[in-house]
């Protein structure tokens, strides 16, 4: 029997063991290896924030996939692969052999050139300590709704832009007018620094009709308990402190023997697999495509999942491997509240109430396939 090993339960991987469960392989042994037993949907996430969705409805519960996949999981941190004995080393002591191995584990906002941040900032990934974290900022707020509350979110880019807005969204409705202050602070000249002049602009004016305070050309150098200090030496106060910066890696995958960028991200070629282990295949955020330079965007981690699936098979198989080619543009929805939204796709941007119940449907067409899972079983 061959072991097929899959490390984290991102978007690619649910979508190949869906696919998996409908069109399994004989003579695989295969175990997912989570550190979660719910994955969230990034793309409901910010709604699930901003009080339009439930938990169970922004959540594949990875318990269930993994039944109907007829797969084992395992709930650990993976913190080692062990290549030349093909084991996977766990937090709590599971090692697990592998013949074949795919890893789709995200990324973490990047912390390490901000003192404090690793103590008091709530980085938006991992999401399930962004999701207890934000939990006990409503439960707070509701027993206490007169209180002045001062949020800081470190990063202008569209994670943290829309993370803003949907915070906003949620806390306004709970406090008394007047008691909710946002700060979005940001290193460069303007936000969403990656996307077009008009998006920028116009998100710009919707941020500030919602009087969330814009520091730019702001680079955070050390966060405390109460404050951030800038490069400059502005202190600017608060709560809480969100940070929604540049994607970054887990050390233990930067001194592993898998081929890296710079940055620590797994290198991978337009098959999927690993750079220097044709029996390693990487997908979502974790990944770099060496042939293709794309942002770390969940859209390339769905449209990554089929082609996962087909080519683990087709290696299983002895078959050719089919090569994947991302799209060079992709559509970035961002929710700005009262059920309207801002699309980006290229250089073209617009806002239009129609695209909030686009995006609805879009979310909610992807995860009703993993909610209704007990119903396949």
């Amino acid at each position: 029997m061959l072991n097929l090993v899959f490390i984290g339960g991102g978007h690619s991987h649910a979508i190949a063991l869906y696919l998996w469960g409908k069109k399994p392989i004989s003579g695989v042994n295969v175990t997912l290896i989570s550190d979660v037993k719910n994955t969230p949907y990034s793309g409901m996430l910010p709604g699930y924030l901003g009080g339009y969705y439930t938990y169970e409805q922004t959540h594949i519960n990875l318990e269930k996939l993994a039944k109907f996949a007829k797969i084992k999981l395992i709930i650990d941190s993976v913190i080692d692969i062990d290549i030349k004995h093909k084991k996977v080393i766990g937090r709590w002591g599971n090692q697990v052999d592998f013949d074949l191995l795919s890893i789709d584990i995200g990324s973490t906002p990047k912390n390490r050139e901000i003192q404090g941040a690793n103590l008091y900032t709530i980085p938006a990934k991992p999401v399930h300590f962004l999701i207890e974290k934000w939990q006990e900022i409503i439960k707070k707020t509701q027993l206490n709704p007169s209180k002045k509350l001062t949020l800081n979110i470190i990063g202008g880019g569209a994670g943290g832009v829309e993370l803003a807005i949907n915070i906003y969204q949620k806390l306004n409705n709970i406090l008394t007018p007047n008691k909710l202050k946002i700060n979005l602070i940001h290193k460069r000249e303007q936000i969403l620094s990656n996307q077009n002049q008009w998006a920028s602009y116009k998100l710009t004016e919707i941020l500030k009709s919602k009087k969330i305070n814009l520091y730019l050309n702001t680079v955070v150098k050390i966060v405390n308990e109460d404050s951030l200090i800038t490069e400059s030496g502005l202190k600017i106060t608060g709560d809480y402190h969100f940070l929604v910066t540049q994607a970054s890696t887990p050390l233990w995958l930067k001194n592993s023997s898998i081929a890296t960028d710079q940055e620590g991200f797994i290198l991978i070629k337009d098959t999927l697999q690993t750079l220097n282990y044709d029996f390693i295949f990487a997908t979502g955020d974790i990944a770099t495509m060496i042939n293709y330079s794309r942002p770390k965007a969940g859209v390339f981690a769905v449209k990554q999942g089929k082609p996962l699936f087909e080519n683990i098979s087709n290696f299983l198989k002895n078959k050719p491997l089919k090569f994947y080619h991302p799209q060079k543009h992709y559509l970035n929805i961002i929710g700005i509240g009262n059920q309207s939204a801002v699309a980006i796709w290229g250089n073209i941007a617009w806002e239009s109430p129609i695209l909030w119940h686009f995006k609805q449907y879009l979310d909610q067409t992807f995860i009703k396939y993993f909610i209704c899972l007990e119903k396949k079983v």
